[in-house]
């Protein structure tokens, strides 16, 4: 949620914001409808205090004046309901069109209008030279029999899979390589529920916006998560967190589902965009004064966990246009994938300043004054496109697939993975 005291003050700000990120909001109309509400509450507010003065003076009244104090508060009644509901009327519409607000993005987020305008911010390593013609991951997992999409599709239709054999050590392997890395640097390690309220998909920012994305149960009114930063997000709501203890270090590991609706015939196929995965998720709520920099280290972890299997990436900063409502800065890294030729994101990285805060009620206090916490987040594997890397940057020549050095030990001594 943005600040609403910014936005009345500032709205040039907002306005600024909302061009560079090409979004079709008529930000004159919120503020004109801002001060109709803010007229209905100062109404409300003087008819109520009217209407409590001459409660308390009636008992004093002799019959004469008593009963024209009571016809003046039933007077006041039927036009305090009267306000009280236009403001009603008026509070939903202005904060449902707030909701849809982004966060004012950080000065280093170039501007642009889409994923065309991300910009390289640097590069580790470099791509795999092969001499052979490398497979991609689908060819590699059907020819070993460690991946089975038809099946799936039979049972659960498209954009489903099945790990099997090798694959499915290999996620565990995975799992423990990388939470060993994450309770090494001090976060706590979470298994969250994958249903949430609706509040939690508001609060982490995927409401009202992303809506569409994702399942519901009609019967409970619950939501499946895209990721775990929600239930991670969520933890704190309403809280009030001891500074001294900033930052607070989550990860969590979960089954996220997303319905990838408006993606109909887009990366088809294998592990790459599917309604079911499973991931590890970093989360810290950080000061305000000391967030850029854990947003450094969230960084850093991340990328500590992919040079330590030894894959080529890039790391793209996001533009105006293709980051997400909640963030300020955003960065994805994506991976080479030598048999489709091409770098594919296997992680986001996001600085959300204090507007997943304000919307989950969650601020820090310490001697000096209290306020929103800062949060962000950043995925630190996502296992089925952590595994589409290691099939097509390990491929041996004979279809086989290596295992990189960091997991044998995980894998229980299995090296290589083959027919």
């Amino acid at each position: 949620m943005i600040d609403i005291e910014l936005f009345r003050k500032n709205p040039d700000i907002f306005r600024e914001e909302i061009k560079k990120r090409n979004l079709k909001i008529d930000i004159d109309q919120d503020i004109e409808l801002d001060k109709k509400r803010r007229n209905l509450i100062f109404k409300v507010d003087e008819l109520r205090a009217k209407k409590n003065q001459t409660s308390k003076i009636i008992p004093t009244l002799n019959s004469d004046e008593k009963q024209k104090a009571i016809n003046q508060m039933k007077s006041i009644n039927i036009e305090l309901e009267k306000f009280e509901k236009e403001l009603e009327i008026v509070n939903n519409e202005f904060f449902a069109r707030i909701a849809r607000y982004p966060n004012i993005s950080h000065f280093s987020v170039p501007a642009g209008k889409d994923e065309k305008d991300n910009v390289v911010d640097h590069i580790f390593g470099q791509k795999p030279n092969f001499n052979f013609k490398p497979k991609n991951h689908i060819e590699l997992g059907k020819s070993l029999d460690i991946i089975d999409e038809d099946r799936a599709t039979k049972i659960s239709g498209s954009r489903f899979v099945f790990l099997k054999n090798e694959n499915v050590k290999l996620q565990f392997a995975l799992v423990n390589y990388v939470f060993d890395i994450l309770i090494n640097r001090g976060f706590t390690p979470l298994i969250p529920p994958v249903l949430v309220k609706e509040r939690a998909m508001f609060g982490t920012g995927f409401f009202p916006v992303e809506a569409t994305q994702y399942y519901k149960t009609e019967l409970d009114e619950l939501f499946l998560i895209g990721t775990s930063e929600v239930p991670l997000c969520a933890y704190h709501a309403d809280e009030t967190l001891d500074a001294s203890k900033l930052p607070l270090k989550y990860t969590a590991y979960s089954t996220c589902f997303r319905r990838e609706a408006g993606s109909y015939g887009k990366d088809l196929g294998g592990l790459f965009r599917v309604h079911q995965f499973d991931k590890i998720e970093m989360f810290i709520f950080s000061h305000p004064d000391k967030s850029w920099q854990d947003y450094e280290f969230l960084l850093d972890t991340l990328e500590t966990i992919v040079q330590g299997l030894g894959i080529h990436y890039r790391v793209m900063n996001m533009c105006t246009g293709d980051i997400g409502n909640p963030n300020a800065k955003k960065f994805d890294l994506e991976a080479w994938m030598p048999g489709q030729e091409n770098y594919r994101e296997i992680a986001s990285c996001s600085h959300d300043t204090d507007f997943q805060a304000r919307r989950l009620n969650i601020k820090y206090s310490d001697t000096n004054k209290k306020d929103f916490v800062h949060t962000m987040n950043s995925t630190a594997c996502a296992m089925g496109r952590m595994i589409m890397a290691i099939m097509e940057n390990f491929q041996n020549e004979d279809g086989s697939i290596s295992i990189p050095e960091k997991l044998i030990n995980y894998m229980g001594g299995i090296n290589i993975i083959k027919k």
